[in-house]
C-alpha cells in the first residue's frame, strides 16, 4: 500500500477489498457450489459439509496465495490447492469433490459479483445520504441570489438553489442508473471449462448455487463482459458528477469569489508556508479521483474484446482495474457527503458579486424588454452599444440605458437581480417535488 492508501479511498470499502475479505468471497462461492451439488445428489452431503466447514479464511495462507498466483495466472488455482490440502487432512474422500466441475473463472467472477453486491449496498447508503444533503441545501437556497457563469464569465443571475438542484439531479441519475443495473449484474457465473457445463455443472446446479448465494442464475458470461462494463461505466458517470460538484465548489472558494467554503476543521486546508490559506482540499481529492476514473472505465471497455471462450489477458486486466474504480468512486462519494453536509454558503458575497459588472449582467433582460417596442435586432444592437459605452466610460449600464431611452418603463425593475433569474425558483421547486415524500 502507498502513503496515500487512506487518502483517496473510503475505509469501509478498503476493508471490503482487503486480502482477507477477497479470500472470503472466493471461499463462499466454493462452499455454495459444494452445497448445491450435494442438495442435488451430485456429491455426498458429508463431503459438502466438510468442504463448507473448511472454507474459512483462517485456513488459508494469504501470503503464500499471493506468491503462487503468478504461477497459475489467477488466484483460484492456488486457493483450490490450499483448500484441498486442508480438507484432505480432515476427510480424504471429501477432498475429491472440492471445486467439482468448476473452472477458475467461475469462482473468481462469482466472487467479484458478491463483492459488488456488498459494495452497492454501501454505495446506495452513501448516495441516499448525499441526495438528502443536496435536497436540504437546495431547499435552503431556493431563493438565494447569485450570478450564473458561462465560459467562466459572469452571465446572468440565477439562484444558488438552481445550481444545487443540478447537482442533485446528476447524483440521482447516477443512483437510479446503478440501481437499474443490479438485476443484470447480480448473477452467478458458473459454466465450467468453456461455458458448456458438465456432470458437476448443470442448469439445476446453477440455479441452486445462485439461490444459496442470493444471486440470479445465468447463462455463462465468462467472455461477455457487458454487465460488468455497464457497471464500470455507471461508476465513471457518478465519479464525473461528483467531480463536477467539487469543481464548482472549488471555484466558488476562490478568494476573489468567496461564495462558498468547505466546512472548516482543525488543520484542514492549510498551507506548509502560507498561514492565511484555506485550500479546497476535499474538492481536490474528489477531483483527483474523477480525473483517474475515466482511464479505468476505458480499460474495462477495451477489455471487452475477449478471445473465444476465455481471454488471455483481457479478463486479467479487469481485476485490479474494477477494484480501483470502485475504490476511487467510493472515496469521492464519501468525501462528497462530507463536503455538502458541511458546506458554508456566503449569500452576502453572492449578492456582492452580482454587482461587479456594473449592471452588464442585465443586458439580456433590457434587450428583451426593448424588443417589444423597437424590434429584436434593433434592441440587441442598441443594448450592445450601451454596454460598450458603459465599459469605456466606467459607468453603470442602467445610467447609460436611461440616457439612450429616457422613456423606458420599469427601468429599476430591469436591474433587480430577483427579476432576472428566469424560472430558477419554479424549476427548483419542480425538482424538489420528486423528493417531497
Amino acid at each position: 500500500m502507498s502513503l496515500y492508501s487512506e487518502t483517496f479511498y473510503a475505509d469501509a470499502v478498503n476493508r471490503m477489498f482487503s486480502d482477507t475479505q477477497s479470500i472470503a468471497y472466493l471461499l463462499q462461492v466454493e462452499a455454495a457450489l459444494a452445497q448445491a451439488q450435494a442438495d442435488l445428489g451430485i456429491i455426498p452431503k458429508e463431503a459438502a459439509a466438510v468442504i463448507t466447514a473448511s472454507c474459512k479464511v483462517d485456513f488459508i495462507d494469504a501470503n503464500k496465495l499471493k506468491e503462487e498466483v503468478v504461477l497459475g495466472g489467477n488466484v483460484a488455482i492456488p486457493l483450490v490447492q490450499q483448500l484441498t490440502k486442508v480438507i484432505k487432512n480432515v476427510d480424504f474422500e471429501a477432498s475429491k469433490y472440492v471445486h467439482y466441475g468448476a473452472t477458475s473463472q467461475d469462482i473468481i467472477d462469482t466472487a467479484t459479483v458478491l463483492a459488488i453486491k456488498d459494495y452497492m449496498s454501501w454505495l446506495e447508503g452513501k448516495l441516499t445520504a448525499l441526495e438528502s444533503a443536496l435536497v436540504a441545501l437546495t431547499k435552503e437556497h431556493k431563493h438565494t441570489l447569485m450570478i450564473g457563469r458561462t465560459l467562466l464569465q459572469q452571465a446572468k443571475p440565477i439562484t444558488f438553489g438552481l445550481k444545487t438542484a443540478g447537482w442533485l439531479r446528476s447524483v440521482s441519475y447516477a443512483k437510479n442508473r446503478l440501481q437499474k443495473l443490479t438485476s443484470g449484474l447480480f448473477k452467478i457465473q458458473l459454466g465450467g471449462a468453456v461455458g458448456s457445463g458438465n456432470a458437476g455443472i448443470t442448469t439445476s446446479v446453477q440455479e441452486k448455487c445462485a439461490e444459496i448465494l442470493g444471486l440470479s442464475p445465468a447463462f455463462p458470461w465468462q467472455a461477455d463482459r457487458s454487465s460488468l462494463v455497464d457497471f464500470a461505466s455507471a461508476l465513471g458517470v457518478l465519479s464525473g458528477s461528483l467531480g463536477k460538484i467539487a469543481k464548482d465548489i472549488s471555484l466558488m472558494m476562490q478568494t476573489e469569489i468567496a461564495e462558498a467554503y468547505e466546512g472548516a476543521a482543525e488543520g484542514k486546508g492549510g498551507s506548509s508556508t502560507m498561514p492565511h490559506k484555506r485550500n479546497p482540499v476535499t474538492c481536490a481529492l474528489i477531483l483527483s479521483n474523477s480525473t483517474r476514473t475515466p482511464g479505468l472505465v476505458s480499460t474495462m471497455l477495451s477489455a471487452m474484446v475477449q478471445e473465444h471462450e476465455r481471454s488471455a489477458g483481457y479478463w486479467h486486466a479487469e481485476w485490479e482495474t474494477l477494484t480501483q474504480l470502485m475504490g476511487l468512486t467510493a472515496g469521492s462519494l464519501e468525501k462528497s457527503v462530507d463536503l455538502i453536509q458541511n458546506l458554508e454558503v456566503q449569500p452576502e458575497h453572492m449578492l456582492r458579486n452580482i454587482e461587479m459588472t456594473g449592471g452588464l449582467i442585465y443586458a439580456e433582460k433590457v434587450s428583451l424588454h426593448l424588443s417589444k417596442s423597437i424590434g429584436r435586432m434593433q434592441a440587441h444592437e442598441a443594448v450592445k452599444k450601451a454596454c460598450k459605452t458603459a465599459l469605456a466610460e466606467k459607468r453603470h449600464l442602467k445610467e447609460v440605458v436611461q440616457e439612450a431611452f429616457p422613456d423606458i418603463a420599469d427601468l429599476e425593475a430591469l436591474f433587480q437581480p430577483e427579476n432576472a433569474i428566469g424560472h430558477s425558483v419554479e424549476w427548483v421547486e419542480e425538482i424538489l417535488k420528486k423528493y417531497s415524500s
